[in-house]
């Protein structure tokens, strides 16, 4: 057990000291893979006018199905697909992944992520427009999309067929890796054992994930229908199950409200600690938030290429709620929990923080936490297992014991995540999700041409079916 902990520790290390490599700046360091992110999202926020504002309300309106024919090519509704993608954007990132970006870099941190997941609404649009429109539908009407499609056929399309295929099959690579959800179970072992008091049992912790494991397998051996059944009818209930439980926290602590939207802007913005202490907030805030909403990372456009639809960019608008949820709802929402009970400089640096703020109510009251917790766990673990499977049908093609291979392997390695060091877990995955930005963006950035012709080709159709009315 002990080399295990001890070899992957030293490949975190090594991980990190390479992904996270940065350049100073007037004294200050900052990482080039985070400003390699934030330029994709301010890019395409601008070359495409805005849409994270402009195209919300057709976002709403194409959720509904407005813009989809029931027999349209496709598997899931366009609800079914956000439900996945949500499945597993929305999850431990929202409620540790703040308390980590608050213990790390203040109350602003949290202001930070808002502020990315603003832009990140365009990127995610960018991305799965391009997953749809490239997508792949067999002779039996199962659908694979992705970046690791649009990467290899949109760069082929447009001449560059070697570079598109090396993306591709680099970001497939590193994506099977980054999408193994170790750090769900750990976190969600960590709550269930702060409520629970289990102490330092590992192997009490390890028949904790192994059980996680089997249950994730037995749902994503069904396939996208069998995920996208449990998650439409999960997401919903979680989400509301976690706000509502926030809501109770904040009402007791209502008068602290006003007094931590304050702390947090003005915490944002301070230069108390130097121009580094403000950068490096925005810094911790962004790498959050990536890992919250994964924009940039193309995750979410495998689940979006299976909706039905016989337009991209319809899909695209439906995307962009997806950080509008993830981010300006459900990490609000924590960061104000957090901040305005006080928490936040306790000491605390995961998900104990929140827990912290959830027993300022009751000493019971981090129970409805741990429920929280284990069922967001569990629908991101799904998510990322159907993830995975797509990735290993791109990668290994025919080769059907490979493709079943990958995903034993990724319910096996989830018991991992409850005994290794959390601190080990998160840089592995932040490197990972950070790496898959690399050939992703590349070809968001070569392929931008075409997010536009997809936009204007949907705004014709629209405008044709309102002539016929």
């Amino acid at each position: 057990m002990d080399y295990i902990i001890s070899a992957v520790e030293a490949f975190s290390n090594a991980l990190v000291s390479t992904v996270f490599k940065s350049v100073s700046i007037m004294g200050v360091d900052i990482q080039l893979i985070v400003l390699w992110l934030f330029s994709g999202m301010l890019f395409f926020t601008f070359r495409l006018g805005f849409v994270n504002v402009r195209g919300f309300g057709i976002g709403v309106r194409a959720l509904r199905g407005e813009f989809a024919r029931a027999d349209a090519p496709g598997q899931l509704s366009p609800f079914q697909a956000l439900s996945t993608a949500l499945s597993s954007t929305v999850g431990l990132g929202n409620i540790a992944g703040v308390a980590i970006a608050i213990a790390i870099g203040g109350p602003g941190a949290a202001f930070w992520m808002l502020f990315i997941g603003f832009f990140a609404m365009s990127l995610k649009f960018a991305e799965v427009t391009l997953a749809v429109r490239y997508r792949d539908i067999d002779v039996n009407g199962t659908v694979r999309g992705g970046p690791m499609y649009y990467l290899e056929r949109g760069l082929a399309e447009r001449g560059m067929p070697r570079l598109g295929k090396f993306l591709g099959y680099t970001y497939a690579a590193f994506a099977l890796i980054a999408f193994i959800q170790i750090l769900q179970v750990n976190q969600s072992y960590s709550q269930i054992n702060t409520v629970m008091g289990i102490g330092d049992n590992k192997m009490v912790a390890f028949g904790y994930g192994s059980l996680v494991a089997i249950l994730v397998a037995f749902v994503l051996i069904g396939g996208v229908k069998s995920v996208s059944r449990v998650t439409s009818k999960l997401t919903p209930f979680m989400c509301a199950l976690y706000l509502g439980s926030v809501i109770i926290v904040l009402s007791s602590n209502a008068a602290n409200i006003l007094p931590a939207i304050d702390l947090i802007l003005t915490s944002a913005f301070s230069t108390e600690a130097g121009l580094g202490g403000l950068i490096g907030a925005f810094v911790v805030g962004m790498r959050r938030a990536v890992y919250s909403n994964e924009a940039g990372i193309g995750s979410a456009a495998i689940a979006h290429a299976t909706v039905k639809t016989d337009y991209a960019a319809s899909e695209g608008y439906v995307a962009l709620l997806e950080p509008f949820i993830d981010t300006f709802i459900v990490c609000t929402a924590t960061a104000l929990l957090i901040v305005s009970t006080g928490v936040w400089d306790k000491g605390y640096d995961d998900i104990a923080m929140t827990s912290a703020a959830f027993g300022t109510v009751s000493a019971w009251f981090p129970i409805m936490l741990a429920v929280c917790v284990s069922i967001f766990a569990f629908s991101t673990m799904l998510a990322a297992g159907f993830y995975g499977q797509q990735l290993a049908a791109y990668l290994f093609k025919d080769k059907l014991w490979l493709r079943r291979g990958y995903v034993f392997l990724f319910c096996a390695l989830l018991p991992i995540g409850t005994i290794v060091d959390f601190s080990t877990i998160i840089n592995i995955i932040d490197s990972l999700f950070f790496l898959l930005s690399i050939p992703n963006l590349i070809g968001l950035f070569l392929m931008s041409s075409v997010i536009i012709f997809e936009v204007k080709k949907f705004k014709k159709a629209r405008e044709s079916e309102q002539e016929n009315v």
